[in-house]
């Protein structure tokens, strides 16, 4: 793995696929090693890193392909279950993938000869996000253009179904707050459900459209973060269903908002895919710039590694990670 400074990534791994997603499993698997899925044109491809910046043994970056599953058609979402144990005899990953025939596809496998998976039907639309229950992993919820959030259980099953008014954008699961769902729609309201009694209990608003993407800070439940336009918006639940603070950072639009898994104030954001380069921002809300920009050629997905202040973007069969400072 070579260190490509022309395009100021700290990292670059080879690909066998254009990168349409890219997502470190955020779950700890039992190995020293990072867990990382990438989908393409019809291939999820699971393999491991394993970073200098974390094993003095390590020069630069080791990645090492673990499996390859056959996918028939784009994948444009992958979620990691915290059932997948590498420690475990034998070992289980498990994933599911949201597709542009509007289907979920669970994964489960051994590496060796166990290899299956089942199709989940029920969106009429584009899925544009998915999770797994952050505890027990016995559930994955999912969010799509048709207006509805649902939540499934491993064979399929509908278990909930929530009606939105407008796309479903991001849908994110808090392994602190278990029975809530966060929901964030296109139309700029972001709403918490209640799974008990599935009910929605609080909304926040963007009041700027279209709101794109957005991510529960997994250090502090009370943060929220997204973008919306081409801005970026940070809520503190605990103050105002406004945003405390904003900024305009991409010059066109703004696409993915991440928070890291590391620090409560570091959160990377990325343009659209422009002509040339998209463009990866790193944020941290004590200073006013962008601590890190990061240029990939046409890049799609965002991730954070679960121990790391490191993030990757896919793009042209390649993946770029940076890393940046706390």
């Amino acid at each position: 793995m070579k260190q490509d400074s022309t395009r100021n990534t700290t990292y670059t791994v080879d690909c066998e696929d254009y990168v349409h997603v890219v997502k470190f499993n955020p779950f700890d698997s039992g190995d020293a090693c990072s867990l990382i899925a990438y989908g393409g044109n019809n291939c999820v491809v699971v393999g491991t890193c394993r970073f200098q910046e974390e094993d003095a043994e390590v020069e630069g970056m080791q990645y090492k392909t673990l499996r390859t599953f056959h996918h028939g058609i784009r994948v444009d979402a992958i979620a990691w279950s915290p059932e997948t144990r590498l420690d475990a005899l034998p070992p289980q990953i498990r994933f599911c993938t949201a597709a542009s025939d509007g289907k979920l596809r669970l994964f489960t496998s051994d590496l060796q000869d166990r290899n299956e998976f089942q199709t989940f039907d029920g969106h009429s639309d584009y899925i544009n996000d998915l999770v797994f229950a952050p505890k027990d992993g016995q559930e994955v919820a999912s969010v799509s253009d048709d207006h509805t959030c649902r939540v499934w259980d491993l064979e399929g099953n509908e278990k909930a179904h929530f009606v939105l008014r407008s796309p479903g954008m991001s849908v994110c699961w808090h392994p602190e707050e278990a029975f809530k769902l966060m929901v964030a729609e296109k139309n700029g309201t972001i709403r918490f459900y209640d799974l008990i009694t599935q009910q929605a209990i609080l909304s926040l608003e963007c009041e700027q459209t279209p709101l794109m993407s957005a991510d529960w800070c997994l250090k502090n439940t009370l943060k929220i973060g997204a973008v919306a336009g081409s801005d970026w918006l940070i809520w503190d639940m605990t103050r105002s269903s406004y945003p405390q603070d904003k900024r305009p950072v991409h010059v066109d639009r703004a696409r993915l908002f991440r928070w890291s898994q590391v620090n409560e104030n570091l959160f990377a954001t990325t343009g659209y895919p422009g002509k040339t380069t998209t463009q990866l921002l790193v944020h941290h809300l004590g200073h006013p710039q962008p601590i890190l920009t990061g240029t990939a050629a046409v890049g799609s997905g965002l991730t954070w590694h679960r121990t790391l202040p490191l993030c990757a973007v896919g793009g042209d069969h390649k993946i770029f990670f940076w890393v940046t400072e706390m």
